[in-house]
Formats: C-alpha cells, structure tokens, sequence
C-alpha cells in the first residue's frame, strides 16, 4: 500500500490547494458510502483486509491494530500532500470499512493516476464492489481531472481482473514479472479507462433505466 515520493501537486489554474486535500467529501448511493478512514476504523480493516484470500494477490496491508492505525494517519498526511485519495468502503448496515479504495497520482495534475482497492471476503460477490467503484470513478472522471485511471492485477488473479473488465476498463498488455510475492515473481494485467469511454459508459447506463 506505499506510494513512491513525488512533487506534491496543486491546482493547474490557481495555484491554490484543492479542497480534497483539506478533506475527502462523502460519497454514497444511499446502499454503499466511501468516506476517509478515521483512527476507530483500523480494528475492522484488520480483520476483513488480512484474509488469506484478500491478501493473496495485493501487497500485504498492516497486520496490527497500531500498524493499521499509522497507515490511517499515513493516508491522511498523504491527502494533505495531494498524492493520495483513500476511502474506506462503507455498506449500509455497517459502521466501519470492510475494505478501502485508493488513487494516486502518475502525472502531477492527476491527469494519469492509478488506482487499487481491497475488499473483505465476506462482501465478494455482493455488489458492494460495484458499487464503490462507480462511486468511486464517477468522482476522479467529473472532478479529479483524472483523463487515463490505470490499476494492475497479477494475471492469476481471474476474480479482480473480471472485475476492471465489468467497470470497461481496456486491457492495456502484460507487465511481465510486475508483482513480487515473496521471491516468486508474477506477470500483472496492466488496464485502464479513459474519461470519454467512463462517461459515455455511464450514460449509456442511465438511458437504459
């Protein structure tokens, strides 16, 4: 879950510093709400992020309730730098995360930004993911500035890369060898999803309800 240092970005008009960094908005849908993490929140990320199964093909998130709880403020800091958007996934019902959401920036301006998620077992198959994630890119597409959204998945991993396939999201190529897992060395499925083809997704859906 670490990110690489990089110039911290501002806005490309005013030089001023976006609200995002200040403080993430809520987003929901009324069945799934993303929201920042807070301190109370590392027991339950925990608990649903250190499943075997969750862990298998992501880089492995803290192990301790104190380890999870300086990722959190780590997040936060983050956020101030402008480099990174973290959400903790919300299903209605729940009062704590069952998995988070994030995006960091490849170009300064977020134009290019790549983006990665991890989402407790017990919710697979549920819709939650869907949901989080057209929340999710429907905020980086109409107010990030986000044009080129990149997330990679080891190739072995059939579940996530169904899952960028379901959101539109094009398979760009192989990253050969892109994922360390211990010292095995596994292929990732480089994807990405352009704002145009986002928006036009999404319309499409809205005529058809």
């Amino acid at each position: 879950m670490s990110l690489h240092d990089s110039p911290s970005p501002v806005s490309a008009t005013s030089g001023t510093v976006p609200d995002w960094r200040r403080g993430l908005p809520e987003l929901t849908d009324g069945v799934v709400t993303l929201r920042a993490l807070r301190a109370g929140d590392a027991h339950a990320l925990v608990t649903h992020l250190n499943d075997p199964e969750v862990v298998r093909y992501i880089a492995a998130p803290p192990t301790s309730v104190a380890a999870m709880a300086r990722f959190v403020r780590w997040t936060h800091a983050e956020r101030r730098r402008g480099m990174l958007r973290c959400y903790g996934i919300v299903p209605a019902g729940c009062v704590t995360p069952v998995g988070i959401v994030q995006v960091w920036p490849i170009e300064r301006d977020f134009s290019t930004a790549e983006w990665g998620f991890a989402l407790g077992r017990a919710h697979w198959g549920t819709g939650v993911f869907t949901r989080a994630a057209r929340l999710f890119l429907d905020s980086l597409f109409s107010t990030a500035g986000v044009h080129r959204l990149e997330a990679r998945a080891v190739d072995a991993n059939g579940r996530g890369n169904r899952a960028f396939e379901r959101l539109g999201a094009t398979r760009d190529g192989v990253l050969r060898s892109g994922f360390r897992d211990g010292e095995r060395y596994c292929d990732q499925i480089m994807w990405s999803i352009l704002a145009p083809e986002w928006q036009a997704r999404r319309q499409g859906v809205r005529r058809a309800n």
